[in-house]
């Protein structure tokens, strides 16, 4: 499991990777995000859907209420116009990290000692 800082911090990129592939609804991306981790991130409602409200707030998703085939009607969310910019800044940033903690974690060979 990861800590709750790199969940906290990888929260809205994940999210917005997930919504840029189309709408769908909380439990759905709960879900989807346990399945693409392979069980190794597991997010609780209570953690994503404040999340959800502060992205919806800040004008970059959307939400919509559509009738389920079964049950009460699902709240779905999607991606704004405005979030589009903002999710390729994101893929850089993560990609520049990325990037770093593969080089610093490459294994260092040990310097021989001529002596």
């Amino acid at each position: 499991m990861l800590s709750k800082e790199l969940i906290a911090a990888s929260t809205r990129p994940i999210l917005l990777s997930i919504l840029e592939r189309g709408e769908n609804y909380g439990y759905a991306l709960l879900q989807e995000i346990e399945k693409i981790s392979a069980g190794q991130i597991v997010w609780s409602e209570g953690m994503l859907y404040p999340v959800l409200h502060r992205m919806e707030n800040e004008g970059i998703i959307e939400s919509f209420w559509q009738e389920a085939e079964k049950g009460r009607p699902r709240k779905y969310y999607k991606i704004t116009e405005k979030a589009r910019p903002i999710i390729q800044v994101e893929k850089q940033q993560w990609s520049t990290v990325n990037q770093v903690l593969k080089k610093l974690w490459k294994p260092v060979k040990p310097i021989r000692n001529s002596t």
